[in-house]
């Protein structure tokens, strides 16, 4: 009975220490962001959601959402929020969106296609949800702490992107491109990489 219990006691351990050094790794990797060229200047990409994934496949579901959550906590107090949180939350949800159904999908079927599948189904679960949230809250949240109209946000998109006209087309153009491009491009880097990241974490 001890054993069994200095077993759990070691495996929840490293568990925890995994998911605080992922975390970090995410953090790190939110920093460095890029810009793109067919979305206005405060859309810009970065690869914190590998780190996230990674912990997904790895440890299940839950632990993702836990590095999620650390990292969105750890961005806002380096460097604060103009919107109340209410942005933070919403990029929170995106990113579970993203991970979590692919983590789900990954248990059911650990093998390379099972996570292709995964990552596929999280890429466009993101996508809808990035877009529906960009539509309804992130943009009008953002239109308001800068202080200026919605149009004028829609304003900078047409910019870049003659085809954006309005909020639907900039949902449309811009939004779900970016985060259709984020979800491929984590979604290769993981593929690439994972088998020999979970070498270590085990």
């Amino acid at each position: 009975m001890s054993t069994n219990v200095a077993e759990k006691t070691k495996v929840n351990t490293r568990t925890l220490v995994q998911i605080g050094m992922l975390s970090a790794l995410a953090i790190i990797l939110m920093q460095f962001e890029i810009p793109l060229p067919f979305a206005p200047a405060f859309y810009k990409i970065d690869f914190s959601e590998v780190p996230v994934l990674i912990g997904c496949f790895s440890m299940g579901p839950f632990a993702g959402v836990l590095i999620e959550l650390i990292k969105v906590i750890l961005n806002v107090a380096i460097k604060g929020t103009m919107t109340m949180g209410i942005g933070d939350a919403a990029n929170f949800l995106i990113g579970c969106a993203f991970c979590v159904p692919a983590a789900l999908i990954y248990q059911k079927k650990r093998t390379k296609s099972g996570a292709v599948t995964g990552m596929v189904v999280g890429t466009v679960i993101m996508t809808i949800l990035g877009c529906v949230l960009n539509a309804y809250i992130l943009l009008p949240v953002y239109a308001k702490a800068f202080e200026m109209p919605l149009d004028a946000l829609v304003s900078m998109g047409t910019e870049v992107n003659g085809a954006i006209t309005g909020l639907m087309t900039f949902v449309l153009f811009a939004v779900a491109p970016f985060n259709l491009l984020k979800g491929i491009l984590v979604s290769l880097i993981v593929f690439f990489v994972y088998k020999k990241i979970r070498q270590v974490l085990l």
